[in-house]
C-alpha cells in the first residue's frame, strides 16, 4: 500500500515500530467504539541489525509477537504482518522509523559557513540526520585538510549547497572539485557510489555534474537559499528522506525486507519526532521546545512563530557520551546539582563507570541523584548549542529603529523563553524518572525556563511512531499524542529579574471549587501548589518593578494556569542564568531544596 491510496477514515488499527540502536519498540493503536484512536499496548525486543543476526526484521517480529501476546489477538501470519485487518486479526497500517546502525550520518557543504552552509545543515538536521561536519570555503581549513576529512568520515550521504540562484559560481565549483578529489566512499555498502544531493545555485548544475556525475550518485533539487532573504529547505529534506530509503537503508541488513512491509516510507527516528513536534505546534497554535536525551546524543527541537529548527548534540548523552558531558560542563557544574557532599574524584569515577557500563541503571538513591545531576548539564549544554544554531537568517539586511540601539539583548536566536508555551521532554532519564516531580525539576533547571511555561514528558517514547502516523492521519496522531503519549506535568511560573528587598512577585490564585490562595514569592524561593491534571486556576501575578513575567518589567499578568501530575511550581530564583553558590554546604542545601521541593511545599490553604 502506498501513501497516496491510504484512506485515513478506513484505518481501524495501526502497528508502528521504531528500530533503535539497541532496542526495537512497537506500539499498537486501535480505534475504539467511541471513534477515538488510543494506544492499545506496546512491546519491545533487542534490535538485530548487527552480528550475529544481521537482520533488522528479526527484532521487529519479536517486538510484534510481544504485542500480539499482550493484546491477545493475531497480528502475524508466520513471519509476515497481516494487513489489512480482517475481523479481529491483522492491522490496517504498518509504519516504522529507524536509527539502528548509527542513524543517518551526513556531511554538508556551502560557500559561506554562516549562510548557505548553515542552511544546508538546517535541511539535514530537520530530515533527521546527524551532521558530522560542515565544509565551507571560509572554514579556515586548507583544501587537503577538507579532502582528508571527507575521506575519513565516510558519511551516508553529502548535501552540497552554495550560492544564491544567479550568484557565485567559482566557489561552488571549488567545493565540487574538493568532493571530486576526495573520491568519497559511503559508510554502508561497498558496491555503490556515495549519494550527493546538490541544492545550490541552479546555474552551476552543469559544472557540478561535469565534475561529480561519474564519481558519485548525484541528484539535483531546488536551492536551499535561492535568495539571501529566504530559505527553501523542503525539497532538500524530501530528497534526503528518499535517498535514505533507496540507498542507505537498502544497504543495511534486513532493511530491504522491512521496506516491503511498511505502508509508508521508513523515516529516521529524529526526523519523525521533529514532525510530531511540528504537528503539535500547528494543531495547538503554540511555541514548543522538545528534547530527546539518549545514551549517545541529545536532540533538541523548537518551533517559534512557525519556524522549525532541530539540532543534534552528538557528543552529549547519558551513557556512551557521559564523559563528554563531564568534559564540556566541568566537574563544578555537575557537582552544583548533587544534593549531598561528594568528593570530586569519586564523582569522576562514577561517571567513568557509567561510560564503560552504558546499559546499567541506578541501583541506589545516590546514584539516581548523580545521574539526574548529569542530565541537567547534558540538557543545558544541548540547549545552548540549539539556541546558537536556531537563529535568524544571516546576510539579510534589516531596517532598524532607534529602539534597537538601546536594546539590552544582542541575541539573534529565534528561541525566546518568554514566548515558550510548552516544553516536552523525552528519553529514559526524563520519561522513566521514579517521580514525575524529578522530571519537572530537571527540565526547569536545565532549560532555565522564564515567564509562564507548561511542561510535559513523553510517557513511553512513542513520539517518533506518531510522527510518521501524522503524515497519513494527523488527527489520529494528535489524539493519541495528547491522550496517551503526553503526560502533563504542570506549569512553571518563573519571574526574571532581581530585587534588593521585598517580594519578587505577588501571587493570587482562584483555585477549583472556589478556593483562593495568596502568596508572596521571595527572591530565591521555590513554591509548589497542587493542581491536578485537567484542572485550571485563574492567576493574577504582579511582579516587582524590575521583574518580568512576559508582559514587561513590573507589568501585571492575568492567566489561566493548567495543572498536571506535579501541579504548579513558582520559581523565585530570578536571574538567568541561574547562580549557584560556590560554598559547598550552601550548594548542598540548595540542591536538596530543589530535589525535595514538591515535598517541602504542600498545597496552600
Amino acid at each position: 500500500m502506498s501513501k497516496d491510496v491510504i484512506d485515513p477514515s478506513k484505518i481501524r488499527s495501526v502497528l508502528a515500530t521504531d528500530c533503535g540502536s539497541t532496542t526495537t519498540k512497537g506500539i499498537l493503536i486501535e480505534r475504539n467504539a467511541a471513534g477515538e484512536y488510543r494506544l492499545a499496548t506496546r512491546g519491545e525486543a533487542p534490535t538485530t541489525v548487527e552480528a550475529p543476526v544481521e537482520d533488522v526484521t528479526r527484532g521487529v517480529l519479536n517486538a510484534v509477537r510481544e504485542i500480539q501476546e499482550l493484546r491477545g489477538r493475531k497480528l502475524l501470519d508466520g513471519e509476515a504482518i497481516m494487513s489489512p485487518q480482517a475481523g479481529d486479526e491483522g492491522v490496517d497500517l504498518y509504519i516504522s522509523t529507524s536509527s539502528a546502525g548509527g542513524g543517518l550520518q551526513m556531511m554538508v557543504g556551502g560557500v559561506v559557513k554562516s549562510m548557505t552552509a548553515d542552511s544546508a545543515a538546517r535541511a539535514a538536521l530537520g530530515a533527521g540526520a546527524i551532521v558530522m561536519d560542515t565544509i565551507a570555503t571560509n572554514d579556515k581549513r586548507l583544501p587537503h585538510e577538507k579532502i582528508e576529512r571527507i575521506r575519513h568520515l565516510r558519511p551516508d550521504m553529502l548535501l552540497l549547497a552554495g550560492g544564491t540562484d544567479g550568484g557565485t559560481r567559482k566557489h561552488v565549483v571549488a567545493l565540487a572539485e574538493l568532493i571530486q578529489a576526495a573520491q568519497p566512499r559511503p559508510r554502508l555498502g561497498s558496491g555503490y557510489n556515495l549519494p550527493v544531493i546538490y541544492a545550490g545555485n541552479v546555474e552551476v548544475r552543469d559544472d557540478v555534474s561535469e565534475r561529480l556525475a561519474d564519481k558519485v550518485a548525484l541528484q539535483f533539487v531546488d536551492n536551499v537559499r535561492p535568495v539571501l532573504e529566504r530559505e527553501n529547505l523542503g525539497p532538500a529534506r524530501d530528497a534526503i528522506h528518499e535517498v535514505f530509503m533507496e540507498h542507505v537503508m537498502a544497504q543495511a541488513p534486513g532493511y530491504a525486507k522491512l521496506m516491503e512491509w511498511t505502508d509508508v516510507p521508513i523515516m529516521p527516528t529524529p526526523g519523525a519526532m521533529g514532525l510530531m513536534i511540528q504537528t503539535l505546534a500547528d494543531q495547538e497554535g503554540v511555541n514548543v521546545v522538545g528534547v530527546d536525551i539518549g545514551g549517545a546524543t541529545t536532540d533538541v527541537f523548537s518551533v517559534f512563530d512557525n519556524a522549525f529548527n532541530r539540532t543534534v548534540s552528538a557528543n552529549l548523552g547519558m551513557s556512551y557520551s557521559v564523559s563528554n558531558v563531564l568534559a564540556e560542563a566541568g566537574i563544578d557544574m555537575i557537582q552544583r546539582w548533587v544534593p549531598f557532599d561528594l568528593h570530586e574524584a569519586e564523582l569522576r569515577d562514577r561517571i567513568g563507570n557509567k561510560m564503560i557500563r552504558p546499559t546499567t541503571i541506578p541501583q541506589s538513591l545516590e546514584e539516581l541523584k548523580i545521574e539526574q545531576a548529569i542530565a541537567r548539564e547534558a540538557l543545558r549544554l544541548a540547549f545552548v548549542q540549539h539556541k546558537e544554531f536556531a537563529v535568524n537568517l544571516q546576510g539579510v539586511q534589516k531596517e532598524r529603529s532607534i529602539a534597537d540601539a538601546f536594546s539590552q539583548s544582542d541575541s539573534n536566536s529565534l528561541v525566546n523563553m518568554m514566548k515558550l508555551d510548552l516544553l516536552v521532554g523525552s528519553g529514559g532519564v526524563l520519561s522513566h524518572a521514579p517521580r514525575r516531580t524529578q522530571s519537572m525539576m530537571m527540565m526547569i533547571d536545565a532549560f532555565e525556563v522564564e515567564g509562564i511555561t507548561e511542561l510535559a514528558v513523553d510517557s513511553i517514547f512513542m513520539m517518533p511512531h506518531l510522527g510518521v502516523l501524522s503524515t497519513v492521519h494527523p488527527e489520529a496522531a494528535t489524539e493519541v499524542f495528547l491522550k496517551d503519549c503526553l503526560v502533563r506535568l504542570g506549569t512553571c511560573i518563573a519571574p526574571v529579574g532581581k530585587v534588593k528587598s521585598g517580594a519578587l512577585c505577588q501571587i493570587s490564585l482562584e483555585m477549583p471549587g472556589g478556593k483562593t490562595l495568596s502568596k508572596s514569592l521571595e527572591m530565591g524561593a521555590l513554591h509548589h501548589v497542587e493542581l491536578g491534571d485537567g484542572e485550571l486556576a485563574k492567576a493574577i501575578l504582579t511582579p516587582a518593578r524590575s521583574v518580568d513575567l512576559g508582559a514587561g518589567p513590573g507589568e501585571r499578568v492575568e492567566r489561566t494556569l493548567r495543572g498536571g501530575s506535579c501541579g504548579l511550581v513558582f520559581d523565585g530564583r530570578g536571574r538567568r542564568p541561574l547562580r549557584i553558590s560556590e560554598d559547598a554546604k550552601e550548594r548542598v542545601r540548595a540542591a536538596s531544596l530543589l530535589g525535595d521541593v514538591m515535598q517541602l511545599y504542600p498545597a496552600g490553604p
